[in-house]
């Protein structure tokens, strides 16, 4: 089993400034996950993966998955924004499908 921490950012901005509201907070969720699916989503401890999705408007969220050490901590999250659906999909699915 690998603890697995799935970080969300928004690298495609389309505001009126510029700017996203979240951009200084800290959005992650942690899972635990079996080995096999790790090693089908491409998750390993020397390589982070990374999966996009794009809207019509312009913007634009990035998902990375980072295997966690033994014993690592992660401070506290901000909550993932309203967008864990994309996290559930990527378990499921290997994908962000909506």
């Amino acid at each position: 089993m690998k603890r697995v921490m799935f970080s969300l950012s928004m690298p495609g901005i389309s505001s009126w400034n510029g700017k996203w509201s979240g951009e200084n907070k800290r959005y992650f969720i942690t899972k635990t996950i079996s080995d096999k699916l790790a090693n089908r989503l491409g998750i390993s401890e020397q390589k982070p993966m990374s999966w996009g999705y794009n809207w019509s408007d312009g913007w634009s969220a990035q998902v990375t998955a980072t295997i966690l050490k033994k014993g690592e901590r992660t401070g506290k999250s901000d909550g993932f924004y309203g967008y864990g659906w994309m996290v559930n999909s990527i378990l499921v699915n290997g994908e962000i499908n909506p």
